[in-house]
């Protein structure tokens, strides 16, 4: 919530204004409509801005909650080690939080991961530990199994667990999807959000559905994660566990986090198919988001062609584009990806 403000008279007559630290401006994030991309009269589609979030994505949240939690509890202690495994964006936020509360931050990555995300941890002071993309779960090279045994080696440190933490889904309940539903005061049909902790669609999907029981949660997924299949089947196919280059979603084990009993169906989606709609998302609407908005408003475009009635569609656009200028936003990068670059 925004910081309040309180005026108090000094003794030279002049008024003293209090005003907060970075922190008190996270959340309450703008929903806006994209009439471009979504031109038909029937469609809303309604897109939660997360980059206004003091690091630039929707991962403040959940990081601030969990670490005010430590906190209380006495679980993370003044000059304390925060770890954690990330895909950039939770890494940020610990960077961020890490340095203003006086915390050493140790985070590792898969290598995939932008330069940009990268180097933004870096200049917030934290230590980067970069893990092979092509890891598999639980070998000591993978960044979750790297980000533990770090953890183990260091005594008093804290993990956020972002995929096994409960109060991950937590904050956006109490956060996100409180805003969301008084910002459409309740008029919603679709919500749409890929997921790989889970914290997002989860914990926006229960608050949302306990209120409107007919709401429809759907939830994008990049071809080489194992959720679809888990999704549809309830069993995991190892064989089918592949890498794919949108960032921050989808996933290679399960999440403990991921609520599926608020998900109502699950569509699998390319690279080329994120990427795309990124690209549009910044030409005709003017604004910059990640890899990962532009999943979810390919999902959002699947909801809409199948859509004959009124509807209003809403999603989050969990990040900025500026985290990607060397990557899908750079056509010489998309061509050598072998993408089309002409949407």
């Amino acid at each position: 919530m925004a910081a309040s403000i309180q005026a108090e008279q000094r003794p030279s007559g002049r008024t003293q204004v209090h005003h907060g630290t970075i922190l008190d401006h996270i959340g309450s994030t703008p929903l806006v409509r994209l009439d471009k991309l979504f031109s038909q009269d029937h469609v809303t589609v309604l897109a939660k801005l997360e980059t206004f979030n003091p690091s630039g994505s929707v991962k403040d949240r959940i990081v601030k909650h969990i670490i005010e939690d430590a906190e209380r509890s006495g679980v993370l202690r003044s000059g304390g080690t925060i770890v954690e495994n990330t895909s950039g964006n939770t890494g940020a936020a610990i960077a961020m939080i890490a340095a203003i509360k006086g915390y050493r931050a140790i985070l590792t990555m898969p290598d995939k991961v932008s330069q940009e995300k990268q180097d933004a941890l870096r200049a917030l002071g934290a230590e980067v530990v970069r893990c092979p993309t092509s890891a598999q779960p639980g070998s000591p090279d993978h960044y979750v199994r790297r980000a533990r045994d770090i953890a183990a080696s260091i005594p008093g440190s804290f993990m956020i667990d972002q995929y096994d933490n409960p109060k991950n889904a937590e904050a956006h309940y109490l956060t996100t999807g409180k805003e969301i539903w008084e910002q459409t005061g309740g008029e919603i049909d679709y919500f749409v959000a890929s997921g790989s902790t889970g914290g997002t669609i989860s914990g926006i999907g229960r608050y949302l559905k306990e209120r409107l029981p007919d709401l429809k949660v759907i939830m994008p997924d990049p071809v080489g994660s194992i959720y679809h299949d888990y999704f549809n089947t309830g069993t995991v196919d190892h064989g089918k566990i592949g890498t794919y280059q949108v960032e921050g979603v989808g996933e290679d084990h399960i999440a403990e986090c991921m609520d599926f009993t608020v998900v109502d169906e699950v569509l699998q989606f390319e690279d080329a198919d994120a990427f795309a709609m990124a690209r549009r998302l910044a030409r005709q609407e003017g604004i910059f988001a990640g890899g990962s908005s532009g999943a979810n408003l390919w999902g959002c475009v699947q909801i809409a062609r199948r859509s004959d009635e009124p509807v209003t569609i809403v999603t989050v656009l969990p990040d900025s584009g500026l985290k990607y200028l060397s990557k899908f936003f750079s056509d010489r990068w998309m061509k050598a990806q072998g993408h089309d670059i002409s949407s």
